[in-house]
Formats: C-alpha cells, sequence, structure tokens
C-alpha cells in the first residue's frame, strides 16, 4: 500500500515537471513570433528615415538630425553669403562707414576720467577732460594739448598746471631720452582758443627743441591743481623727424577699368612699403568712401594710386563731384620701434574730381584669385550641407531649405 502511494506520487510529480516545461516551451515560442511584428508595427507608424548605416532610425531621432542639417545649411550659407558681400569691393577702396575712426583723422583726441592723483588713487569728484590734437607727429609738426576740471555735475572748477616736462621713452638705452619743458597757459597765446577759461593749453614742437633728433614716444607729465588737491596726468605722442618721402606734385584723376582714380605725385628718398590713406567727400560732403594703397616704391619720383571702386559708386551713388580730403602716409618699418616714418600729412580738401554719371562706372565685384578660391571652397561647403539635408528628407525641395539672414537681406534689395 504504501509502494502503491509513493508511486502515485512520482507520477504525478513527473506530470506537474512536464506541464511545466510545456509552458514555458510555449511562451519563448510565443514571444519569438510576435517581437518582430511589434518593432516592425513602431517604424511603420513613424516618418520614413534612414542614419548613416542605412538603417532605419526613429522619428524623434529624424527630427534631431533633420534640425543639425538644417544649422549646418544655415552656416554655410551664412559663411558663403558673408564673404560674399564682404569682399566684392577691394581692401583698397571700402565705404568708410567701415572705418568710423578713420573718418576725420586730424580731429583731437579727446579723453574724460576722474581725477588722477600721484600716488595711483583717483578722485571721482573732481572730472578731468584732456585732448591733444596728433598721436603721431611728423617732422616739423606740432600737437596742442590741454586739460580743464568739472565736478560730477559737470560745473567748470579752477584748474592750475604747476609743472609740465615732456620726454623722450627709451627701451634698453637704445636711444637717448631727452627732457624738454612745455608751457601751459590760459590766456589765448600757445594754441589756447580763449583766454580765462579754465582750459589751459601747451603746444610742443619736437623738430624746434631737443627732440629734434629723438624717433619715438614722447610722454609729456603735467602736473596741476583743482582747489587743494594735486592731479597727474600723461600725454603720449609719436615722433617721426626722418622725412622718409614728399609730395611732388598736383592729384590727377583717371577713369580706369570701370573705377575712379586717383594720382598723387611722390618723390620717395627711402625705398620700401608705404601706406597712404585718404577720406572721399561727396557733393554735399558726406564721407563716402576711404581709399588706401599698400605697396613697395622704389626710389625716386613715382605715383601713388588711390582708387575709387566703381561697384562701390554704383551702390551708393554718390553726388559728384567727390573731394579727396585728410591724406595721410608713411614708410612701414618691420621691427623696428617705432614701426612708421611718417610723410607730411595734407589736412583738409586736396583734390576735387570732376562730374560723372554713376552709370560710367562697372557695377562688376571685385575679383582675384584668391576671392575664387574662398567663393568655391564655400559655395562646396554649402552644397554639401544641402545635399545631405535633401537626402535625409526627399520630400523637401532645394528652395525651401533653410537661408541666411544676410542671404534674405540681399534678396530683398534686389
Amino acid at each position: 500500500m504504501a509502494r502503491h502511494w509513493r508511486s502515485s506520487l512520482i507520477a504525478l510529480t513527473l506530470l506537474v515537471l512536464a506541464g511545466v516545461w510545456w509552458f514555458s516551451a510555449g511562451m519563448e515560442s510565443s514571444l519569438a513570433s510576435t517581437a518582430p511584428k511589434q518593432a516592425s508595427s513602431t517604424f511603420l507608424n513613424m516618418p520614413e528615415g534612414k542614419g548613416d548605416s542605412g538603417q532605419l532610425i526613429s522619428a524623434a531621432e529624424r527630427e534631431q538630425r533633420l534640425a543639425a542639417l538644417a544649422k549646418q545649411v544655415e552656416l554655410a550659407d551664412h559663411t558663403l553669403c558673408s564673404y560674399r558681400k564682404g569682399s566684392q569691393y577691394p581692401q583698397e577702396s571700402r565705404p568708410i562707414a567701415e572705418h568710423p575712426d578713420q573718418v576725420y583723422p586730424n580731429q583731437p583726441v579727446e579723453e574724460r576720467h576722474a581725477m588722477r592723483k600721484e600716488n595711483g588713487q583717483a578722485d571721482k569728484h573732481v572730472q578731468i577732460q584732456t585732448s591733444q590734437s596728433h598721436i603721431f607727429l611728423a617732422s616739423r609738426e606740432s600737437v596742442v594739448f590741454s586739460l580743464k576740471a568739472s565736478d560730477e555735475d559737470g560745473k567748470m572748477l579752477p584748474i592750475f598746471v604747476t609743472r609740465a616736462v615732456a620726454r623722450g621713452l627709451a627701451f634698453q638705452g637704445s636711444r637717448e631720452a631727452p627732457q624738454v619743458p612745455v608751457s601751459f597757459s590760459d590766456d589765448g597765446n600757445n594754441g589756447d582758443l580763449v583766454p580765462g577759461d579754465n582750459t589751459y593749453t601747451g603746444t610742443l614742437s619736437p623738430a624746434m627743441t631737443g627732440f629734434a633728433q629723438f624717433n619715438g614716444t614722447i610722454r609729456l607729465e603735467v602736473k596741476y591743481n583743482v582747489g587743494d588737491r594735486a592731479g597727474l596726468v600723461f600725454f603720449d605722442v609719436i615722433y617721426s623727424p626722418e622725412i622718409p618721402a614728399t609730395w611732388a606734385g598736383s592729384i590727377r584723376e583717371a577713369v580706369e577699368q570701370g573705377s575712379l582714380n586717383f594720382y598723387m605725385k611722390a618723390d620717395i628718398r627711402q625705398a620700401g612699403r608705404y601706406v597712404v590713406s585718404g577720406r572721399i567727400d561727396d557733393a554735399k560732403g558726406k564721407p563716402y568712401a576711404l581709399a588706401t594703397f599698400n605697396d613697395v616704391l622704389p626710389q625716386g619720383v613715382t605715383e601713388v594710386k588711390l582708387t575709387v571702386f566703381g561697384k562701390l559708386m554704383r551702390d551708393q551713388e554718390p553726388t559728384f563731384p567727390l573731394t579727396l580730403r585728410d591724406i595721410d602716409a608713411y614708410l612701414l618699418k618691420e621691427n623696428a620701434d617705432p614701426d612708421r616714418a611718417l610723410m607730411s600729412r595734407i589736412i583738409g580738401p586736396a583734390y576735387t574730381s570732376k562730374t560723372y554719371s554713376t552709370k560710367a562706372f562697372s557695377d562688376a565685384e571685385w575679383q582675384s584669385q584668391e576671392r575664387s578660391r574662398y567663393l568655391t571652397e564655400f559655395t562646396k561647403d554649402l552644397d554639401q550641407a544641402q545635399t545631405a539635408m535633401l537626402e535625409m528628407n526627399p520630400a523637401m525641395t532645394k528652395a525651401a531649405l533653410p537661408r541666411s539672414d544676410c542671404t534674405v537681406a540681399l534678396d530683398a534689395k534686389r
């Protein structure tokens, strides 16, 4: 009887184990058959897209890649457009709006700051306004300095200069460093415009002093009093006693290759690279263009060409005649201090052109090998970015691809 009970229990245990095995095997088979269908249905309900390996990607990942491609297209478009726009005129003939600091180069340089004491501290209750007529000074030129004081509300305060000394700055004993006293006054002399207006003015003419042969930076140290307060201020000028070249005749003009050129005759005493800048105003006196020359000139009499590019005139349509004014020039000296030898500047109007129609000038953009090379590379970058985005989303057209603000603005002008 006991043997029969044990046999029945063993048979029952085997039956249960068989059932568990059958159930597990069935579940694995069911999961194996349904998993691919569920995965496929996920992609069937999403927009079509492929990754770099050609495999299907999710909708979220596809949108992220499209957004990244759109940024690449916009950046490539902006780079191409900006370079094309910025290089449509040559470097030697630019809108003067690009160089606001060059519009009136002979205006005094003015600064305003809190009074500085000799111990290096500042007194914010006293404001000092300084002015100097030039930074760079050619042989035989003079520079005028001035200073005045006011309180925090702008009310003028009496000021008195107690001492002013100009010193040549020497570097490691490379040259002599002379010292010259400079007279400041408020009596209408030495460059002072209005006597008794609490503006003290002084003038330095290096060629007439111990600086006649000094070549470099001259620092003027001015000590002053405002009431019972003592202050200190510095002025720096860069002086060039040597004369590398002189202007040697009248200016002529010529319309050549669709542009207007001004030719200035110069007697070059020292051969080398010369940098010349001239400002162009239209007939209404509006500053219009900055014309520059930067090239090596041989010794002897030669001509310096300042160009007003044709397309620049066609685009901005200045009123003729044009006036060439405020011309400065220098010989560039490499690995030297100072790095230039100045020619005498021409202050004010130097030449007035004939009257032309803007249609007499070319509307073509400036061309060079370097510009063509850059435009080719930037265009290639844009084409590659656009192609990648179209492959990702074939439903798009090239006309619907992203564009930069630069391109949109240019299209609006056309």
